[in-house]
């Protein structure tokens, strides 16, 4: 514990350095920062997906620096100090563990997860509806997810989790009736009633849509890469192949793959 302490003490001391005598640390706000904190929150994510742990490690450290460095802005102009953020989240913390910190029974993590979101509707400044908390910049995909987490910390959810592919089904089925009609605002509501339960069927089966659908990125940049490559070594650009030919390829990159 008293390692960590030095070293945050550390860390403060040189952002306050740099405030002062870095011209670029120096012009930062908070807004010009917001930007570079979301780059690095997807350079964090794509460490993580990457199961690399000395790039977690660093890209920890840079969300870290990004948390010192708003805190440090926010104290120059009386708004609020590193202290106050972290005094904050402490308090929180222990208000909505009350089977850690209270006398309260929580056995499973959905208990917590229920207490949770009750408790903080209870706050002070906490949210006024169920699902006030979800940032509205939020991606789609996340956002989805989310929504549907907090709905069921209420108990607006499947009562068996296998209910949902005949949702699935259903909203298929609609897609394909407005497909035939080439109704292209209807389609897209479709499209989006589809996708929905589709994030909802993932979130039951504990399979998180963002990573997965990642993942499936990766596969396919990595199978086109090898197709392009084998083009190349051919002496033919894709334009001048069927698409016969590149499936093959395309099989011989799925063979290559180890999963």
């Amino acid at each position: 514990m008293e390692k960590s302490l030095q070293s945050f003490e550390r860390l403060l001391s040189i952002m306050s350095e740099l405030r002062k005598k870095c011209p670029w640390d120096r012009e930062q706000t908070i807004g010009s920062l917001r930007p570079l904190t979301i780059e690095e929150t997807y350079e964090l994510s794509e460490a993580i997906l990457e199961g690399d742990m000395q790039n977690i490690r660093k890209e920890l450290g840079d969300i870290l620096l990004h948390i010192v460095f708003y805190a440090t802005i926010a104290a120059e102009t009386n708004d609020f100090t590193v202290e106050d953020v972290i005094n904050g989240l402490c308090d929180k913390l222990v208000y909505r563990h009350p089977h850690v910190f209270g006398e309260h029974q929580a056995e499973t993590s959905g208990q917590v997860i229920k207490n949770w979101e009750q408790l903080k509707l209870k706050e002070k400044d906490g949210n006024k509806t169920v699902l006030s908390g979800v940032p509205s910049s939020l991606p789609a995909l996340i956002k989805a997810r989310r929504v549907q987490e907090k709905a069921r910390a209420v108990g607006f959810d499947w009562e068996q989790r296998e209910q949902v592919w005949d949702k699935v089904q259903e909203e298929l089925n609609e897609l394909r009736v407005e497909v035939k009609k080439m109704d292209a605002q209807k389609m897209e509501g479709e499209f989006g009633d589809l996708l929905f339960s589709m994030v909802n069927a993932a979130r039951l089966y504990d399979i998180d849509p963002e990573t997965a659908l990642e993942r499936t990125n990766k596969k396919f940049i990595s199978r086109f890469g090898y197709l392009e490559q084998q083009t190349i070594k051919k002496g033919r650009p894709l334009t001048q192949m069927t698409l016969k030919e590149m499936n093959k390829i395309w099989e011989e990159a799925k063979a290559l793959e180890k999963f």
